[in-house]
């Protein structure tokens, strides 16, 4: 399975952040979509980082609470793993396995069209056996 294919069931929508917006404006933003990451971009297309949850919570133990009023771009990863749509799913969970990635952006010619969570490519892997598994038993009782 592609990773294309799973943003057809999912959609191509990707809440974004600028690098200056404030960790409390992150904050309302993973609270407000019920997500947890925000790619960092000027203009919705170009990625500049990615932040997530966990890094708040990682920073506001390192450096205290004064963190929420300083901007994103002080707390988010620069070096983000991205992906295309026409990428394989097993390749990407193996990726975000081996590297402790829970969140990459899907791009196409350098434009960020999408992202995918670690819950999206296991539910795409679920789905496909429950496929194989339903095969398997239909090809013995037919």
């Amino acid at each position: 399975m592609r990773i294309g294919t799973i943003l057809q069931g999912k959609g191509t929508r990707v809440v974004t952040v600028p690098p200056r917006a404030t960790v409390a404006e992150l904050l309302a933003r993973l609270a407000e979509f019920n997500i947890g990451a925000v790619v960092v971009s000027e203009d919705g297309e170009t990625i500049v980082g990615i932040v997530s949850e966990r890094d708040v919570v990682r920073r506001l133990y390192e450096r205290g609470a004064g963190i929420l009023d300083r901007p994103v771009s002080t707390i988010m990863t620069s070096e983000v793993r991205t992906c295309t749509p026409d990428a394989n799913v097993e390749e990407l969970r193996r990726t975000m396995t081996d590297h402790r990635v829970r969140h990459v952006p899907v791009v196409r010619d350098g434009r960020l069209v999408g992202i995918v969570s670690i819950g999206d490519v296991v539910k795409s892997a679920i789905e496909e056996l429950e496929t194989e598994k339903d095969a398997l038993v239909g090809y013995l009782h037919g």
